[in-house]
């Protein structure tokens, strides 16, 4: 699976965790009853934020491709890109 669809998938997972810990949808889970809701927020947070990391990490990690220009004397005929 590609990078970006698995921290979408994280980031939506992270998000539904922290609506869910604040009460704002019910939810009824026996094993997250067990939990401080600050404590799930925490980690929905976390998740969250791993996802949005790996959902966007692509635009920051490549480096800048540059075009640069193809003379034919001091005419430009093309460009090319340049790593």
């Amino acid at each position: 699976m590609n990078k970006k669809i698995i921290g979408l998938i994280l980031l939506g997972a992270g998000l539904v965790i922290i609506i869910i810990s604040l009460g704002l949808w019910k939810v009824n889970i026996p094993f997250l009853a067990t939990f401080k809701p600050l404590y799930i927020s925490i980690a929905g947070a976390v998740i969250a934020i791993a996802g949005a990391f790996l959902a966007f990490e692509q635009s920051y990690g490549k480096q800048a491709e540059k075009e640069v220009p193809i003379y034919e004397g001091k005419k430009i005929v093309g460009y090319r890109i340049s790593k």
